[in-house]
């Protein structure tokens, strides 16, 4: 294997950079830090944005996109992350699965072409050798399952692939049943018969059933035809108990996942974090933390951003670059090492584990 194209900074080099204590900067780069959702596929798709490739923060300062590449991720220290597949609800089923099969191999493709620096994972096993070697932690997922709802069978695609979750349903409501959207098209009902199907062919693939973005109904729907042992996923969500919100957990859908062994990642988009018009910062990112840690204990919260997702981030962390902040709020607050770890990236691969191995 050649030697990494990207370097990560040292903690010294990231806490002057962010004018962060070294403590601060230490501990976010000897915890393993995992994001549960990264959009930035979607630019590549539409406008050639490079993930190889070191950008700034954009024409709007880090709204909207340009928040992650890969030589921004790895000079911070993220240690991994799910690089998302979302899928465009104007095409045919037909239509969508063929344009997921295609997508799928252009993102795998990207992420192959630096094999010294990032390994497509699909375990936690994978992803602890990935670490040992030095190596960004790719996970694959897709955002809208309706990229298969072609029949029950398109599913099995999935299963000798990379795919390691599915986001039920995204801004929109389809064949797998409503989204949380309002003014969402409502001849669906919370959950169909195809998706609690599909729900049974994703337990049995081992593949994580993502609740973000469906309807309160059709979350408690999803989680009664759920296979028990299997632990759900929340990705990228906030939190009503913070900021109520209707794209937002209650505490009755926290506490559902993460009894189960679930994890529920939260994001950065600060209209879903705090109230007013101005951009928000990371104290409200950790505010969403914090409510999740007190209402499903602090091994069931994870980090799921959104980056690139058409997001306005924290005024104070517009890209993944500044991430290392959120680390020194959670100082501030005199949280105990283990939670901060844990929230950074543990409970994932706890979670993972539990599924999957």
């Amino acid at each position: 294997m050649s030697s990494p194209i990207w370097a990560t900074e040292t903690p010294i080099e990231c806490a002057t950079r962010l004018g962060i204590s070294h403590a601060a900067a230490e501990l976010f780069q000897a915890s393993d830090v995992i994001d549960l959702h990264v959009d930035s596929f979607i630019w590549n798709r539409i406008i050639g944005y490079r993930l190889d490739r070191r950008h700034g923060s954009g024409l709007l300062g880090g709204r909207f996109y340009s928040q992650v590449d890969l030589p921004r991720l790895r000079q911070v220290g993220i240690d991994g992350a799910v690089w998302v597949i979302t899928t465009n609800p104007l095409r045919s089923a037909s239509g969508r699965r063929r344009a997921f099969t295609q997508n799928l191999s252009r993102l795998t493709s990207l992420l192959e072409a630096h094999p010294s620096d990032v390994a497509l994972v699909r375990t936690s096993a994978e992803y602890t050798a990935a670490r040992a070697s030095g190596r960004h932690a790719a996970f694959v997922g897709i955002q809208g399952g309706n990229a298969l709802d072609e029949s029950l069978d398109a599913l099995d695609v999935l299963v000798p692939q990379r795919v390691v979750r599915v986001t039920l349903l995204h801004l929109y409501s389809s064949a797998w049943g409503r989204s949380s959207m309002p003014m969402s098209n409502l001849h669906s009902k919370s959950l169909t018969r195809f998706g609690r199907d599909a729900i049974a062919r994703l337990n049995a693939a081992r593949i994580f059933v993502d609740l973000s973005h469906i309807s309160r109904e059709g979350f408690f729907a999803a989680l009664e035809c759920h296979d028990k042992s299997l632990p759900p996923l929340v990705s990228h969500t906030g939190v009503c108990g913070a900021h109520d919100h209707w794209r937002n957990l209650t505490d009755e859908q926290i506490r559902a996942v993460t009894d189960r062994g679930g994890v529920v990642g939260i994001m950065y988009h600060t209209p879903y974090l705090h109230r007013g018009w101005r951009r928000g910062c990371v104290s409200d990112v950790v505010d969403h933390i914090e409510h999740a840690v007190a209402v499903g204990g602090e091994h069931g919260v994870a980090l799921g951003s959104d980056w690139d997702g058409a997001i306005v981030t924290p005024r104070d962390m517009p890209t993944c670059l500044e991430l290392p902040r959120l680390v020194q709020e959670m100082l501030n607050r005199r949280w105990p090492t283990q939670r901060i770890e844990n929230v950074l990236g543990r409970n994932f691969l706890r979670s993972l584990s539990d599924l999957r191995g």
